[in-house]
């Protein structure tokens, strides 16, 4: 059996596994990173393909709201035109105002509707895109992103600030849109009415301005608080739910509530100070323009009075005064949706401008063809014709060129060194806890891109090659095999996509699963509901092993396969590796030693570097540390 050589330049000391997987800040201490000018750069690509609709919703409404703000006027004329008129007995003038008044009001009645109808259309596929956009990108996004910022925050983005943004686009946009054509008008008619009671109304301009400043100021920092404090709620919640079985074993339920307790107080805390912020604003504002009203109608008694004003125009300014303040508290809850969505929306934007780190190629490399070949071993395993039993060989060479590792953190997990592993070789890699080995399979991979150096694919760094022909060609199964709800042969297609029912069963019958799977209670159709909890640990390997032999990928990746399992399902795991590995590259992480027996060739790490490489049989006989395992293992047995 050829082996490779392997050098090691350096000794690095690398953390337990454990510590790995902590080496990242906990999601909960800090917050994904926003990008300058990333929210407004989302805004406006959701925006742009629905211009040629905003303009009309624009257009809708701004005539519907001057249909509106017709109303006082058409009374103003009504008293001093219509009823002067009436008493010299002449109806004209009034009815004509009436009818004008009727008119206004069903237009204005017909716009809104039209304009409801067509912002909910926009609103709604914004939403939709928003949405989609959220969990297509976090698909997209690298390992190192997953481990190190917990599903609940990406969940926050993708449910409740969402929902802010769907606030606002629902009501807020049209309070806004409302206010201020409405403001608009009413200022026009109140100077075109009289332009020096207009000029004293338009004054209280200025000290509404300066309140609507500072809630903005301060109540933005409140819902950024408030957006971070219902983040972290909702991942303490999806937290203790996904553990809800140590947390019951351990009895945490107290230690939970009193830490649920305490983020739960946070937001409620958080929307509390934003609804001070609120009553703080509409406290003053409603203040200031009860007593601008009130001046402007002493003002304008005293012009009646001297005939410079008549009284149907101060009854008609009155009127646009009580139309140009009541908006305030429209205007206050526009303010509150706003500071929530833009909040919601910098957070978002955040997600969303992150980057995988694990990118697609620029200029992708495709895989060589390979010619079909056998090598001279006898097994399970697809056969050549006239190749006498001898085993196709479907794998491809791995190669390790100089390849260093060192997590976002600065520590160097795995040294540089050079590592050949042959085309349709089985090799296993054992070691203590933090050797290293796990972060060897996550670089083979492609979880994580090497520090330096490359790793190739028969010549082709992985970085070459597209996330397609990457994942084609290599495959990883997990401990922990994950099944996703839905029946045991979609969960067996997801290797290949498109595989007919038949290929599904018979990727079953070859790893020897399809006798369980039959005797289910729908056989292959099946519901085996949320994580696989229908069946057991080793029936879902044996189903993650039938996904990965219809995937026929090149290069196969086994992280600990059967560490969780008893004796009858590693077994059973076990008669199904032999078949699933059959001719191609595989890597065995394995802690269980039963496993490597099927390896042609073992290399047992320790710090990150490869300090013995042989056979079974020849590290065994050996006086190394593999030889000193498999004694301890033999006599664990006993």
């Amino acid at each position: 059996m050829s082996t490779s050589t392997v050098s090691s330049t350096s000794i690095a000391t690398e953390p337990t596994e454990e510590a790995e997987e902590l080496a990242p800040p906990p999601a909960d201490e800090e917050d994904i990173p926003v990008p300058p000018g990333a929210a407004r750069t989302l805004l406006g690509s959701l925006l742009g393909p629905h211009r040629g609709k905003i303009v009309l919703a624009m257009l809708v409404i701004l005539v519907q709201q001057a249909a509106l703000q017709a109303g006082p006027l058409l009374v103003a004329l009504a008293m001093d035109r219509g009823i002067p008129a009436l008493r010299e007995s002449d109806s004209g003038p009034l009815i004509a105002v009436i009818a004008a008044y009727l008119g206004c009001a069903a237009l204005s009645t017909v716009l809104q509707w039209v304009f409801i109808r067509l912002s909910a259309r926009i609103n709604q596929d914004i939403l939709l895109e928003l949405r989609g956009r959220i969990f297509r990108h976090a698909q997209r996004l690298s390992l190192d992103f997953h481990e190190r910022y917990t599903s609940g925050r990406i969940t926050s983005r993708a449910t409740s600030d969402v929902d802010a943004l769907r606030e606002l686009l629902s009501e807020g946009l049209q309070e806004l849109l409302t206010v201020f054509l409405s403001v608009f008008y009413i200022s026009v008619l109140l100077l075109v009415m009289d332009w020096r009671l207009g000029l004293v109304a338009l004054l209280s301009f200025l000290p509404l301005a300066l309140i609507a400043r500072s809630f903005r100021r301060r109540s933005r920092r409140v819902y950024r608080r408030s957006r971070t404090a219902v983040a972290t709620l909702i991942v303490k919640f999806t937290e203790t739910m996904n553990g809800i079985r140590p947390v019951q074993a351990f009895r945490r339920e107290s230690a939970n509530n009193a830490a649920f307790d305490v983020v739960n107080r946070q937001s409620a805390s958080a929307t509390a100070d934003g609804l001070l912020e609120i009553a703080r604003f509409v406290g003053l504002s409603r203040t200031t323009a009860n007593v601008w009203i009130t001046g402007v109608v002493v003002l304008g008694a005293f012009m009646v009075t001297d005939g410079s004003l008549e009284l149907g125009a101060l009854t008609g300014f009155v009127l646009y005064l009580r139309r140009l303040y009541d908006p305030i508290d429209q205007l206050a809850m526009f303010l509150n949706s706003y500071q929530s969505a833009a909040a919601a929306l910098e957070k978002i934007a955040g997600l969303l401008a992150h980057e995988p780190t694990v990118a697609e190629p620029t200029s992708p490399v495709p895989l060589p063809q390979r010619a079909p070949r056998a090598e001279g071993r006898a097994g399970e395993g697809s056969e050549l014709p006239g190749s006498g039993g001898q085993v196709a060989v479907k794998g491809r060479e791995v190669a390790f060129r100089g390849t260093r590792f060192a997590y976002r953190t600065g520590k160097e997990v795995l040294p540089p060194f050079d590592l050949v592993l042959p085309a349709g070789q089985t090799t296993a890699v054992v070691g203590a806890t933090g050797a290293g080995k796990s972060t060897v399979a996550k670089l083979l991979a492609r979880f994580y891109d090497p520090t330096d150096g490359r790793i190739t694919l028969d010549g082709v760094d992985l970085r070459d090659l597209t996330t397609g022909d990457l994942r084609r060609g290599v495959v990883m199964v997990t401990q922990e095999s994950f099944l996703f709800s839905g029946t045991v042969a979609e969960n067996i297609a997801i290797g290949k996509p498109g595989a007919t029912r038949e290929e599904v069963e018979q990727a079953a019958r070859d790893i020897g699963a399809y006798e369980f799977i039959a005797a289910l209670p729908d056989g292959f159709d099946t519901d085996v509901r949320k994580r696989g909890g229908r069946i057991s640990a080793g029936q879902r390997q044996l189903v993650a092993f039938a996904r990965a032999l219809l995937a026929d990928p090149a290069v196969l990746i086994l992280d600990e396969a059967t560490s969780s399992l008893d004796v009858p399902g590693e077994q059973a795991v076990q008669r199904a590796m032999r078949t699933v590995l059959a001719g191609r590259t595989a890597v065995i992480i394995a802690h269980r030693l039963s496993t490597v027996e099927i390896a042609d060739r073992v290399l047992v790490m320790d710090q990150g570097r490869i300090v013995e490489d042989g056979t079974p049989a020849d590290l065994v006989a050996g006086e190394g540390r593999f030889a000193d395992l498999h004694q301890a293992w033999r006599a664990s047995l006993v």
